[in-house]
């Protein structure tokens, strides 16, 4: 498996995205992770037993991307990971910062397709992360909300554009043992009592999902929500 081509990580140097690229690398495939600071994508590249490598590009300033992942493939996954925080209400519209996300989660995710596209091996496989605020919106979530929800838009386009390649979403909810929840620990209670299974989502959770998303080759066009139920209540 690991000899059919490249797993590229997209956002790979801290929290779900780190732990994504050491599960690959760990079970042999050849890992191409990317960061926007080169110093952090280098460290977790050479910290990481197995086969991996590193690129630096920002997803928000797209047009940087084709030069960052020159040399790159053959590829048989592309796992776009890369996430940024957003606060933005319809009172208190930023409007740079919702270009910034909007551009790095669907400009940004399109153009690292479009410029791997060429380089994808026929049984290949896109996983995109978009996230629950697309079911659950919440005060501060609207550019967040929005684009999530382009995210669906995105993966249904690609299905089309892009057969036989798969291409599919992933979003998870609250993640207890992500750097950014650990700290929110009164949201995570909160959250928790309303999760039906009575627990919250953990990182091991989001990359079993994300691995079964690249590996199983009858899942196409799917939403995959990691969140314990709490999206059907």
């Amino acid at each position: 498996m690991s000899e059919q081509g490249a797993v590229v990580v997209i956002g790979g140097t801290r929290s779900i995205g780190r732990e994504i690229v050491r599960y690959f690398a760990g079970r042999g495939d050849l890992v191409v992770m990317t960061g926007r600071d080169a110093v952090a994508a280098r460290e977790v590249a050479a910290g990481t037993p197995g086969r991996v490598s590193s690129a630096v590009l920002d997803l928000a300033k797209p047009k940087g991307i084709a030069s960052a992942l020159k040399g790159v493939g053959p590829v048989r996954a592309i796992i776009l990971s890369a996430i940024e925080r957003d606060q933005n209400t319809i009172a208190d519209y930023d409007i740079d910062r919702a270009l910034s996300l909007a551009t790095l989660k669907l400009v940004g995710y399109t153009e690292v397709v479009h410029t791997l596209m060429g380089r994808l091996t026929p049984d290949a496989s896109i996983v995109m992360f978009g996230g629950l605020a697309k079911e659950r919106p919440y005060p501060g979530s609207l550019t967040v909300s929005t684009v999530n929800a382009g995210v669906l838009g995105l993966v249904r386009s690609l299905v089309v554009e892009l057969k036989p390649v798969r291409v599919n979403s992933l979003h998870p909810g609250l993640v207890e043992d992500s750097p950014y929840w650990e700290e929110r620990q009164a949201a995570l209670d909160v959250a928790r009592s309303k999760t039906p299974i009575g627990r919250l989502a953990r990182m091991d959770d989001i990359v079993d999902a994300c691995a079964f998303l690249v590996d199983n080759r009858a899942v196409n066009g799917v939403e995959l929500f990691i969140d314990g139920g709490i999206s059907c209540v």
